[in-house]
């Protein structure tokens, strides 16, 4: 079976197609960076429209790319939540109208599972169970996973996540949108050990995750100094590195109490270099391999909704007729593929 994935649950349309045969055989993504740059964030309804404007003609193109019709489509899966509800209800409106036209099964699919399944579409995928470090503009997440559906969440943040972190702290230095991969190119000219801020929540038991503490340490500092290029680097280098530590040792605490020995990364902000060679350093250190989605699919993408909707459909998994999503949506509410 083939299956077409849908991704649009914030600003970026990605549209995939998966096959059981022969994995993934075409992919193609459209971002709205340009649009919402010159307001600083992203704007909803701008989302929305330009996702109406972008997915059928994305998906012309991929089926184009594989040589195939719509007429070869067995399963359409589509990001049900969690993220912005009109971006939602595109793609959940787009699919369910393609699915009664080609007369195929659609399902929706949870947006973290398809990013704790990335790694799954990479040539050597990392076997269950795992530890997953999801991290992204709207979440930060430690889960254990034992299979597809069987997810325990170990730790969490309490209040920011972790890519909202990088992005308002970004903002406080002046950098344009998007803020973390600015911040992080910013970080390389800063020395190493000039400032120092605190490691959130790491001086007590647990592997919850806090982040407003430090960016108001970030605020106090941009205050207090100097306002120049070194200043601006420093701080974006101490930021990171508290960042990349305060993971470094929740990780290492979360692989010593479990005992797994595969550790993934994933989300958006998965893609930062600093955090992948830190948290590297530790799984080595604990005997742990590391797997990781190339950087293209870290970021919200239609191969993992594809990826993931195909694991449940497979299983005979179907949504109800209608138009749903679900702008929140615990992990953990889900089950074993089937089992729904």
């Amino acid at each position: 079976m083939i299956t077409l994935g849908i991704e649009t649950s914030c600003d970026e349309t990605g549209i995939a197609l998966y096959a059981d045969d022969a994995g993934l055989i075409a992919h193609r993504l459209h971002s709205q960076v340009a649009t919402h740059a010159r307001y600083g964030g992203v704007v909803p309804e701008l989302a929305s429209r330009d996702h109406i404007r972008r997915v059928l003609p994305l998906i012309r193109d991929c089926l184009s790319e594989a040589g195939l019709t719509t007429e070869a489509i067995g399963g359409i899966a589509y990001t049900r939540g969690p993220g912005l509800a009109g971006a939602l209800l595109v793609g959940s409106a787009i699919a369910e109208s393609l699915g009664w036209a080609l007369d195929c099964p659609v399902l929706g699919v949870h947006h973290m599972e398809a990013h704790l399944l990335a790694p799954m579409l990479e040539p050597d995928p990392p076997a269950f169970p795992f530890l997953a470090l999801l991290v992204s503009g709207g979440h930060t997440l430690l889960v254990q996973v034992a299979g597809i559906g069987r997810y325990r969440i170990l730790g969490e943040s309490l209040d920011d996540a972790a890519g909202e972190a990088f992005d308002k702290t970004a903002k406080l230095l002046g950098l344009p949108y998007p803020g973390g991969p600015q911040l992080e190119a910013l970080a390389r000219e800063g020395e190493a050990g000039s400032l120092r801020f605190p490691r959130p929540m790491t001086d007590r038991p647990g592997l919850d995750f806090s982040f407003s503490g430090l960016k108001t340490a970030v605020l106090n500092s941009v205050r207090e100094g100097p306002d120049d290029d070194a200043r601006r680097a420093a701080v974006a280098r101490a930021f990171q590195d508290a960042v990349v530590d305060t993971f470094a040792i929740k990780v290492r605490r979360a692989l010593r109490s479990t005992g797994v020995r595969h550790l993934v990364i994933a989300g958006g902000v998965g893609a930062n270099q600093a955090l992948r060679h830190g948290l590297e350093s530790v799984a080595a250190a604990e005997g742990a391999a590391v797997a990781c989605p190339r950087l293209a699919f870290c970021t919200d993408n239609g191969a993992m909704i594809a990826y993931a909707g195909h694991c449940r459909l497979m299983a005979g998994e179907r949504d109800a007729p209608g138009i749903d999503v679900r702008p929140r949506w615990p992990l953990d509410e889900l089950l074993p593929p089937g089992d729904a």
